[in-house]
């Protein structure tokens, strides 16, 4: 579980994400999460930690209370991945160098 979150903490989430499909409880876990491979994969190229997460939390009856205060957060963190990107394209277009 260490080298799991130590993956997840510097490789990003879409590491954390197949190494978790390499477990194979965590195969099992991710199969039960999502009805088709789409799902998943649009996840993991949009949002990262909301898939991530949502796959980590998920039950058979879905999201329960405290839950869903783990998917907002996730849910920052890709919106704030996106804005850090914008913002940094925005700066460097008017950048011309040394």
């Amino acid at each position: 579980m260490c080298c799991f979150l130590s993956t997840i903490w510097l490789l990003g989430p879409r590491v954390g994400f197949l190494v978790y499909w390499l477990i194979p409880y965590g195969r099992l876990r991710i199969l039960a999460t999502f009805d088709t491979w789409i799902w998943p994969m649009l996840g993991l190229i949009f949002l990262p930690w909301t898939t991530l997460t949502y796959t980590l939390l998920f039950r058979p009856g879905g999201l329960f209370g405290f839950d869903w205060f783990w998917m907002g957060l996730a849910f920052l963190a890709d919106i704030s991945a996106f804005g850090a990107g914008a913002a940094r394209r925005r700066d460097a277009s008017w950048y011309t160098g040394p």
